[in-house]
């Protein structure tokens, strides 16, 4: 990979120029980065845009076609639908948990398994998020089991 950084003319606006094949998951991320500033992500709460930093993030939840962010205080809005923050968001940490459902690995507390060959994740607020079995492989191949 090449980079070239160039002092800009007066009253020229900063630029990022990407050039490439096709868009992988890592250079998708860094451009996600530069949108956000400083890989903060943008929500919504009381009417105020608030940034908070991913890593504060447990959980994403989807409930009737809207989109939460939970921290462990908090919950946010954010329009960005789960298939989009599935790719937005780093895989070794948030991963797809259910159909609603994507999940910080670093912050769950415990897991316990539940009927029907799912685990419910004990998340660091003491929130429950069940693990479908569909997506249980993913989960045990982040956390090494």
């Amino acid at each position: 990979m090449k980079i070239t950084i160039l002092e800009k003319q007066a009253g020229e606006e900063d630029e990022i120029i990407v050039k490439c094949d096709y868009l992988d998951e890592s250079l998708t991320k860094l451009i996600n980065q530069f949108k956000t500033g400083k890989g903060k992500m943008n929500f919504y709460k009381d009417s105020k845009i608030v940034f908070v930093d991913p890593r504060d993030i447990l959980y994403f939840e989807s409930v009737d076609d809207n989109v939460f962010a939970y921290t462990k205080n908090e919950v946010y809005e954010t329009k960005s639908r789960l298939y989009q923050l599935e790719n937005e968001l780093p895989s070794d940490t948030f991963f797809r948990a259910s159909k609603a459902v994507i999940v910080n690995v670093d912050k769950i507390d415990s897991l316990l398994p539940v009927f029907g060959g799912r685990f419910e994740a004990v998340l660091q607020n003491g929130y429950k998020v069940v693990i479908s079995r569909n997506y249980l492989n993913t989960l045990k191949e982040l956390l090494g089991l």
